[in-house]
Formats: structure tokens, sequence, C-alpha cells
């Protein structure tokens, strides 16, 4: 199995790209399944009703998400009712939605998606590791194909998941910095692994965000009010190549693709 997994997707211009060029792509590099975070594709922080509707009448398979899910309120149904959006698994228990679905398209082995969020640098949430052990435990044997998307800050919280986990899933990608790595590996026991896979959104920027405001931010210290910059941007992620049979990544590599 192919798989794509695709960063943060970033404001309308993320959102822009997604619904022109996901299909095409999805021919073009083979691949047999598209996921991507999307906690950011509300004017850059967060996720609303409509836009996640919008997104998953794409060719995406999955979403994935983060700390800025809760941002909108009209998204907490639509947490509760489609499985495809995930929200962090490891937020307390009664929190809307879930944080792993089992997807199954047509002719093609049970993918598991599980999205955590990393607790350094982050707000408090369950311990990521624990809630990924018990996830384990309770998925189904033949559901042999495994992704984590690891919403995380620290570098090195991401890598000990990636090891932690090493060998009992198929692939574990980081998002939330937005910034793609040059780190792309199969782990000693068969685990893909990035650091941060980027993101879809507009590419002179600040993560997204127009760069003179956020200069100011710095410069000053002073709050201010972020703004998704408009113009040509990138679609930033990973493909990854798995073995049907046991689940062992056999190849990661970092994915871009310019748009105007």
């Amino acid at each position: 199995m192919r798989i794509l997994f695709l960063g943060d997707i970033v404001g309308r211009s993320g959102r822009t790209a997604i619904k022109s060029h996901i299909s095409d792509i999805r021919k073009e590099e083979s691949v047999d399944i598209v996921f991507a975070n999307g906690e950011n594709a509300s004017a850059g922080i967060g996720l609303s009703a409509k836009n996640a509707r919008e997104l998953l009448n794409t060719d995406i398979d999955g979403l994935t998400s983060g700390n800025h899910i809760w941002k909108f309120k009209n998204l907490y149904n639509v947490l509760e009712k489609e499985p495809r959006l995930l929200r962090p698994a490891n937020y307390p228990e009664g929190s809307p939605g879930t944080g792993v679905q089992i997807i199954e398209a047509e002719g093609l082995p049970p993918v598991a998606l599980i999205n955590l969020q990393g607790r350094t640098f982050m707000p408090p949430v369950d311990c990521p590791f624990q809630v990924a052990e018990r996830i384990l435990s309770e998925l189904p044997d033949d559901v042999r194909i495994r992704v984590v998307d690891f919403h995380a800050e620290a570098t090195s919280e991401k890598i000990a998941m990636s090891y932690f986990l090493d060998g009992r899933v198929s692939a574990v990608v980081g998002t939330h910095t937005h910034v793609q790595t040059n780190d792309a590996r199969v782990l000693p026991k068969g685990t893909a692994y990035l650091t941060d896979l980027g993101m879809c959104g507009p590419e002179n920027s600040c993560l997204g965000m127009k760069p003179e405001i956020i200069v100011e931010k710095f410069v000053t210290g002073l709050p201010k009010r972020f703004e998704v910059v408009k113009g040509p941007g990138v679609l930033q992620g990973a493909i990854f190549d798995i073995d049907d049979s046991t689940g062992a990544a056999i190849s990661i590599a970092p994915w871009q693709r310019n748009f105007s």
C-alpha cells in the first residue's frame, strides 16, 4: 500500500490547493490512501464545520488534528458523527469525537489511523505514550497497517514516540510545526518516520501567516492578530510504502508540490 500524508492545511490557500489538485496527485503518485492534518484549515487556526465537510468531500480519506481543533464549537457535532475526522486520542474521556479510526477502502486492507498530541510546550493532556499503548492493545490483529499522526512541538518527544512504537505501527509522522524536516527514514524494526510533514498553505509566509505581523510580534512583544498570506503556496507531506501482509514500512520520502 502507498500512502500520502499531508501536513497541516493552513487557511483558504491550503484548502483551495487540496480541492484543486488532490485527485490528480493521487493518480500521478499512484497512492492508495490520502490523509491530512486539518486543524488549521479555517483562517489559519482551527477547523470549522463547513470547512471540515468541504475537505472531506475531496479525495482525502481521513483528517487528523491537534490542539486547535476545539476553536469552533460547531465542529463538535461533526467530530461525533464523522468517523473520518479525528481529534487527538489523549484528550480526557468525554471529549467530542475519537482519536482512532479504522479506514476501510474498497479493495485495500484496513488501515488504523491514530491521532495523538504531545505534552512538551503544549496544552496539558493525558500521556500520549500510555494512550498509544492502550490503543494498540485494542486494535484487531488483522489491522496490520497502523499510521500515527503525532501532533507535537518538541522534536525529542516525536523521536521518542517513534522508537516507542517502532515495529508496532507502520508509520509515525509529526505535525504542528509546519516546517518539513529532512529526516525521513525507516527505523530498525520497520516503522517509517518523519519529524514533521510540513504544511499545505502559502509558501512565502511565517508558518502560513503574514511575516510582517509575526516579526512585529517578536520585536514588540505585544499580541497581534494573525492573518493568513494570500498567493502562491505549497503542498507538503510524505509518501510511504507499506507491506500489506506485515504492516512494516518499505520506504518513506518527503513530498512537496508547489502551486499558484
